[in-house]
């Protein structure tokens, strides 16, 4: 049994119609539609609100809707792993291009055309998209946000919830130019990339997505070398009147401490343990 099929026989149960449904999942009757006629697959669950909406309106627990949504995405998902992956439409590519800093914008496009849907473009238009979604999903409740959104690309409030519906299960592969439209373009100033350590800079619109401008690095680092537990480390866990009271960050502080020579007994962690709580050992921040 599917989502559509669910919400179908439920509306028909409860006597309510799709617009109702639609109402009261704050988006339009013809996403609804769309939606239950298979025209539009199921929103990803974990980006969305619009199964506890409609689960509540319907009288069904909103867990049965997400289930359903999740296998259903899961054997489409399965379809598509089988095939190719589509080219990234002209516009989009235009669209990064033209966010990118102005002085790199020469390089990085002769980097695009050279290799298209390369590594570089795709690691670019990833970090982009998961930087809006990141945003669209944090305002997805804020209704003053989505009406300044709606105003920008002249839509309506319901109009533009359906557009965050698909554009938070978009990625590099499948992203519209309704998508860049509707987000990359308003929220994204600017975009920068070092080319030798990959460390990328993105600036926000700080009109439409106040906040610092997002940084992404590459570092190479070296694994931690593996030590052994200490004894002592390992009684004071296994007695409950010593550690009993301690939380989990407390322990791994503990268990992190290194001893070149002498080896600590139980007693040192539990006055090491009451050291960390004392606020006469640490200043204020």
């Amino acid at each position: 049994m599917n989502l559509a099929l669910v919400i179908r026989k439920r509306l028909h149960q409860l006597g309510l119609e799709q617009r109702e449904l639609a109402r009261a999942a704050h988006v339009t009757e013809s996403y609804i539609s769309q939606l239950l006629t298979g025209k539009k697959a199921p929103p990803a669950p974990r980006r969305t609100d619009i199964y506890d909406k409609m689960g509540k309106f319907l009288r069904l627990p909103g867990s049965k809707l997400s289930k359903l949504a999740e296998l259903e995405r899961r054997e489409d998902l399965e379809k598509k792993l089988i095939g190719p992956p589509p080219p990234m439409f002209q516009e989009v590519r235009e669209l990064v291009l033209r966010k990118c800093r102005p002085e790199k914008l020469k390089q990085m496009r002769a980097v695009f055309e050279k290799q298209p849907f390369g590594e570089l473009e795709r690691l670019v238009t990833q970090k982009l998209l998961d930087v809006v979604k990141r945003i669209a999903k944090e305002e997805l409740e804020s209704e003053n946000w989505l009406r300044l959104m709606a105003r920008l690309s002249h839509r309506s409030y319901e109009q533009m919830r359906v557009i965050i519906e698909k554009f938070l299960d978009a990625d590099i592969f499948n992203v519209s130019v309704e998508d860049c439209v509707s987000f990359l373009d308003p929220l994204i100033e600017s975009w920068d990339i070092d080319l030798a350590t990959f460390g990328m800079e993105i600036v926000l619109n700080r009109r439409v997505a106040p906040g610092h401008p997002k940084k992404f690095e590459f570092v190479e680092s070296q694994p931690e070398p593996s030590h052994a537990e200490e004894p002592g480390f390992t009684k004071f866990l296994q007695d409950a009147s010593l550690s009993g009271t301690a939380s989990v960050e407390e322990i791994e502080f503990l268990r992190k401490l290194r001893f070149k020579a002498m080896r600590p007994t139980p007693l040192y962690y539990y006055r090491e343990l009451q050291n960390l709580r004392d606020p006469l050992h640490f200043h204020a921040p």
